[in-house]
């Protein structure tokens, strides 16, 4: 008789399994539909990493992180990360914490100061992308660098330019921008700090014509 094995933690098991581990308090509206992930960006994708794998794990960690601060109101019910411990910055700018990832929206943070971009709140901020990318906005680890302490990955992140950015009318372009994150992880693979490195101008002004934006 083999003794049974002890399962992952919650947040190794995978984004659907954690979304439909929280409580409906949980959510700043409602459990987010990931059908899109599911139908959509298979084909569109680069990569195919193997179920286990280092990649694989990456990849899995890093959409969690990116469920929770995008849809968990409280930060104490983000399972991705330690918490009282982590903290990001991108291009070498400010840290920034769970507490300001609430206050300010993750990707006011991720993208900061930027002339094809402006100011916008949390719920605007991401109002924003999904108008652009109606037909859904993906992100895939493209390669694992280093391992676990701290892990260095290259991405992607893409969407087709179907909808309105600030007035911007679309073209049908793929967008895509490319980037490098170093995170470093707990003992059992929890965020403690990620660095992110890429050109949110690039990016942006891909849909601006590279136009920067007035702010009235």
């Amino acid at each position: 008789m083999t003794q049974a094995e002890t399962p992952a933690p919650l947040w190794l098991q995978g984004r659907d399994a954690v979304v439909a581990a929280a409580d409906p308090e949980h959510w700043r509206d409602h459990a987010p539909d990931y059908h899109q992930s599911h139908t959509v960006m298979p084909q569109q994708r680069t990569t195919r990493h193997e179920s286990g794998s280092l990649d694989a794990i990456v990849e899995s960690i890093v959409q969690v992180f990116e469920m929770e601060v995008s849809h968990k109101k409280d930060p104490a019910t983000w399972v991705s990360m330690v918490t009282e411990k982590f903290r990001t910055r991108v291009n070498g700018g400010a840290w920034a914490g769970a507490d300001d990832i609430v206050e300010q929206g993750s990707y006011n943070i991720l993208i900061g100061d930027s002339v094809f971009y402006g100011a916008e709140s949390f719920e605007s901020s991401h109002e924003v992308f999904h108008t652009a990318f109606p037909e859904g906005f993906f992100w895939e680890v493209l390669e694992v660098v280093s391992p676990p302490p701290v892990i260095t990955f290259k991405w992607r992140h893409w969407g087709t330019f179907t909808g309105e950015y600030k007035g911007f009318s679309p073209t049908g372009k793929k967008i895509e921008m490319y980037g490098v994150s170093i995170a470093t992880v707990s003992d059992d693979l929890r965020l403690l700090e990620v660095e992110h490195y890429y050109d949110p101008n690039a990016f942006l002004g891909s849909m601006t014509g590279g136009c920067p934006i007035t702010q009235h």
